[in-house]
């Protein structure tokens, strides 16, 4: 990774994605009696503002609808998941089980996006392998909206009747931009 100084104007360096939604969300957990994670869709969980002064958001609440159980039998069902970067695409395909099985792409890159889920310490590709198959599936969803947002739809005219409509231009499965 390489570091430059900052140029005159450029926002300073903040928090990564993972340490704002902690810093901005504050302490959770999904035990009962306990505070638990806002809803999905109460506000961004850490955003930037870029030059042109309308505020980015990086992290997306969201809330499983069965939720991982952990070893011990806590369920987790609150989460937050981060834009994926193209490195998030990328290093996935180096790992032999999803060469192996190209199916585990998605398990691989949600480990790698899914920045808490509920009181865990860390959420990786063994927590996502060990989902309920609608949970998965919940994730896989979630990914699309939250990496296609404005990306994959092409606002377009009929040529007959003139009427505006939108297409879906994105890939089908996850992983696919």
């Amino acid at each position: 990774m390489c570091r430059t100084t900052a140029r005159p104007g450029a926002l300073p360096a903040g928090p990564t994605p993972a340490e704002g939604a902690v810093a901005a969300q504050g302490p959770s957990t999904d035990a009962p009696g306990q505070a638990t994670d806002s809803p999905v869709g109460a506000g961004p969980a850490a955003s930037a503002a870029p030059a042109g002064g309308q505020a980015l958001r990086t992290e997306f609440p969201f809330e499983l609808p069965r939720g991982y159980v952990d070893e011990s039998g806590t369920v987790h069902r609150h989460g937050v998941m981060r834009l994926a970067t193209a490195r998030d695409e990328l290093v996935p395909l180096r790992d032999i089980r999803v060469q192996e099985n190209p199916a585990y792409l998605s398990v691989v890159l949600l480990g790698r996006v899914i920045t808490r889920l509920g009181t865990l310490p860390m959420v990786h590709d063994g927590v996502v392998e060990n989902m309920f198959a609608s949970d998965l599936a919940f994730l896989q969803d979630f990914y699309r909206q939250v990496n296609a947002e404005g990306h994959t739809r092409a606002g377009v005219t009929c040529p007959h009747c003139e009427q505006p409509f939108e297409v879906e231009l994105g890939g089908s499965r996850l992983g696919e931009s």
